[in-house]
């Protein structure tokens, strides 16, 4: 799947926290760094290592002993090692395949998450036309799909293809080696990651190319995007009623039953819904704020102080006088930085009246700003990646004002309540 979550929906004025430093902001959640394949920089979240041993499990425990009751414990299980490591490897090829077909159209993707439920690629910004978005959401189902195939060919030249007509398939299942045994498992295994995330749900890769196709047809992606997530509602209703159900005994053809499974659904199905209704906001506020630019909403009425202000005139004359908790500090007209309470804090109050803002504060370099020629949907995500309220509006040195959160939601409030 791709997409991109929405901001976090948090207000302040310049009091709040400062922005980040570069070194400590990242797009992802915690996890792991896996590293950069083809320059996207891909994480695993903590999540997928609870479905990694699941797989596993399920692998050397199940589905393996099953096949191969004569296999050693060593040889069952390192084969069900790499079976998952090369599923996984699976879902990041689907993944990449988006990013790569992304940034050869212009749409930024500024990396992939790998968690319990699959994997994300973060896309910066939404395509611009339906054909861009047609091409990136069906390349991955159809490259999950290829490998499906492949795999599936692989096995077959191995041996795998006489197990469908044996007249007894588990004695022809024994008799196959550990490599078209792997093969076996992981092509429909992958066929069948393909054709689920070919279902028009959205935001599955189905439910974009349908936006995409609805979009082409009516030129309104605002009204595509509402019916594609309609439809997606419904799937992620559906997934949820049938996995109850197979907690309760049900079984149900491809679903199959059993508590862990109907469980399972009932996650994708709730997840599913959350996510098309977070796409559907999405585009609400990348419509509001498009072609926007930041100098039409930031803030110009913050205090600033000089560079050479000690903390004693600073909490006295500054902050205890207003209602501000954070503060541009400056030399002449040039922007030098941030100081706040945090800053403050961490110097006794005995070495206020010898301590100059400039030696506390967070330089300007190490602050992410904004231009006021910026688009201010990239302000607000730019707020929502380094999950701060207000970013600094830079102009040559200069310090124009503040672009904060509480702003932009306020203009995305007004521009819908006029729509």
């Amino acid at each position: 799947m791709t997409g991109a979550s929405p901001p976090d929906a948090r207000s302040s004025t310049p009091r709040g926290r400062a922005p980040e430093r570069r070194a400590a902001s990242t797009p992802f959640g915690p996890g792991v760094r896996l590293g950069r394949p083809f320059g996207f920089e891909v994480r695993a979240d903590f999540s997928l290592l609870a479905i990694f041993v699941l797989v596993l499990l399920n692998l050397g425990l199940g589905v393996f002993p099953a096949w191969h009751p004569d296999w050693s414990p060593a040889l069952r299980w390192g084969i069900a090692f790499g079976a998952s490591v090369l599923f996984f490897a699976s879902v990041l090829v689907h993944e990449l395949s988006h990013a790569i077909v992304g940034r050869k159209l212009g749409i930024p993707v500024s990396g992939i998450t790998l968690f319990m439920l699959g994997g994300l690629a973060h896309v910066e910004r939404e395509p611009e036309r339906p054909q861009a978005e047609l091409l990136m959401a069906a390349v991955g189902p159809l490259s999950s799909i290829g490998i499906g195939l492949v795999t599936g060919l692989l096995a077959a030249s191995l041996g795998a293809g006489a197990v469908v007509d044996a007249e007894d398939p588990m004695a022809r299942l024994r008799s196959l080696g550990p490599l078209a045994t792997l093969l076996l498992w992981l092509s429909p295994v992958n066929l069948i990651l393909g054709i689920f995330n070919l279902l028009p749900g959205f935001p599955l890769d189905g439910g974009r190319v349908l936006r995409a196709a609805l979009w082409w047809a009516t030129g309104d992606r605002r009204t595509a995007t509402r019916w594609a997530s309609g439809v997606g509602q419904a799937f992620s209703w559906a997934f949820i009623a049938i996995g109850v159900l197979m907690v309760f005994g049900f079984r149900f053809p491809i679903f199959g039953g059993g508590p862990v499974q109907g469980i399972w659904l009932v996650l994708i199905g709730w997840f599913l819904s959350s996510a098309a209704r977070a796409s559907y906001r999405q585009l609400l506020v990348d419509q509001a704020l498009a072609e926007v630019p930041v100098r039409t909403l930031m803030f110009t009425g913050a205090a600033v102080v000089p560079d050479d202000t000690d903390l004693d005139v600073l909490v006295h004359e500054w902050l205890f006088r207003g209602n501000q908790r954070c503060f541009a500090v400056t030399h002449g007209e040039e922007f030098r930085g941030l100081v706040c309470l945090r800053d403050i804090r961490s110097v006794p109050e005995a070495r206020w009246t010898e301590t100059r803002v400039e030696s506390v504060m967070t330089p300007a370099s190490e602050l992410v700003t904004v231009s006021p020629s910026d688009d201010a949907r990239d302000a607000l995500r730019v707020l929502g990646e380094r999950n701060v309220d207000q970013v600094p509006v830079v102009e040559k040195g200069r310090l124009l004002g503040f672009v904060r959160r509480e702003d932009l939601l306020r203009w995305i409030a007004l521009r819908e309540g006029l729509v």
